[in-house]
């Protein structure tokens, strides 16, 4: 099969099996699709403005996506991005290989309500409850094995949120900010056997949660030991002073 051509597999990738379209309408029916398959899987809202299909070059580009916060969360996106792209290498026989889904510049926010439960292991779990209990393997024209060998993230924008959190007695002076996080992989997907077209995406969507809520705790913890570091030195600073004022009083006393 041509790498033109190929873009038909790139067409089934969030799509449940039995699904049949006409060329003229793919982009918005594979739109419809997302839509409808991520909002189930992620047990809340997906949308998307657009998709655009490259034919001859064997690509396909998501625009605008976002993924509404779980219930019980803020009002803001859990996940947006301007654009996703899917490259098709030379596709001959199941399973079918996309050599790399790029990812750019999302913006994801890790937020933690009052009982420290995190919005993205919220979505996480939803996953898990919506996902098919088993991948199966068996050869289904409508619902091809699917294998992406690269899955690339790139300059993620974390925005971590932990104004909710209690933190007792111990204050913490900032609990909203915003990092970059460096280039990571979050693939590859499906090796060695492939997996059913319709999951592929929520296994992407998965995977990258899972670097994503790795590198937010990382830092959660940094700044928790940062701010702990300047409160110990601020009493010791204080437990100095005093030490001083007690010894200036002694000293007062030997020469009086």
């Amino acid at each position: 099969m041509k790498k033109g051509l190929g873009i038909f597999v790139l067409l089934l990738l969030l799509i449940a099996g039995g699904a049949y379209y006409m060329l003229s309408g793919a982009g918005d029916f594979i739109r419809t699709q997302i839509e409808q398959q991520g909002s189930t899987y992620l047990g809340t809202t997906v949308s998307v403005f657009n998709v655009d299909l490259a034919l001859t070059e064997g690509r396909m580009t998501i625009k605008d996506l976002d993924i509404d916060n779980p219930k019980g969360f803020s009002d803001e996106d859990a996940f947006s991005v301007d654009s996703i792209t899917l490259d098709l290498g030379e596709v001959y026989k199941e399973p079918y290989v996309v050599q790399t889904i790029s990812i750019n510049a999302p913006e994801i926010l890790y937020e933690v309500d009052a009982s420290g439960q995190g919005n993205l292991m919220a979505l996480k779990k939803n996953l898990t409850a919506n996902l098919p209990k088993s991948e199966t393997t068996s050869k289904d024209s409508a619902n091809p094995l699917i294998i992406v060998e690269n899955v690339t993230v790139s300059k993620v924008r974390l925005k971590l949120n932990f104004e909710k959190l209690s933190t007792g007695d111990f204050k913490i002076e900032t609990k909203a900010y915003e990092i970059t996080l460096p280039t990571f992989n979050a693939g590859p997907i499906g090796q060695p056997n492939g997996m059913p077209a319709d999951q592929v995406g929520a296994a992407v969507i998965n995977a990258m949660f899972d670097n994503v809520i790795a590198a937010a705790k990382s830092e959660a913890k940094k700044r928790l030991a940062e701010e702990a570091k300047k409160k110990v030195n601020e009493e010791l600073d204080e437990q100095k002073d005093k030490l001083l004022e007690k010894t200036k009083d002694k000293l007062k006393g030997l020469f009086n």
